[in-house]
């Protein structure tokens, strides 16, 4: 973490960057802003927006924008997998290896150089499982 590529490390962004890197939640900006603002109570909304999307193009970190829900960050960038529950909207690293011959195969398929893909599955998480089964639970 001493350089970012491209771009410098500033404190803010040291800051933004290890507290995304102690959740495995994929957090969304403002929880970003909730949790930084613990340790700079001064900084702005806009500043941890401005900081993610500038560290996501940087490839710091993964900007996951997925079917229609809110953008959400992930400090882990090496390739995997994200299965996300269709009612609440949880997102968690789904742990099965990366298959790089979808990218042969579309690239077959079509007339494009394909660099990469990403798979999102969705599903019900065990807690909203429980709570479908039980709506005392709410």
């Amino acid at each position: 973490m001493d350089q970012l590529p491209s771009m410098r490390l500033t404190t803010q962004r040291q800051i933004i960057l290890e507290e995304l890197a102690k959740v495995t939640s994929h957090p969304t900006a403002n929880e970003v802003y909730d949790m930084v603002r613990k340790r700079l109570p001064r900084i702005g909304l806009g500043t941890v927006y401005r900081n993610l999307e500038l560290m996501a193009d940087s490839g710091v970190i993964l900007k996951l924008e997925v079917g229609g829900t809110q953008k959400r960050f992930d400090a882990t960038v090496y390739p995997h997998y994200h299965i996300r529950c269709s009612q609440c909207g949880k997102v968690d690293d789904i742990n099965i290896p990366v298959q790089p011959h979808i990218n042969d195969a579309a690239a077959v398929a079509s007339s494009y150089e394909v660099i990469g893909h990403h798979i999102e599955f969705t599903g019900v998480c065990s807690d909203c499982q429980r709570h479908l089964k039980d709506p005392s639970l709410n």
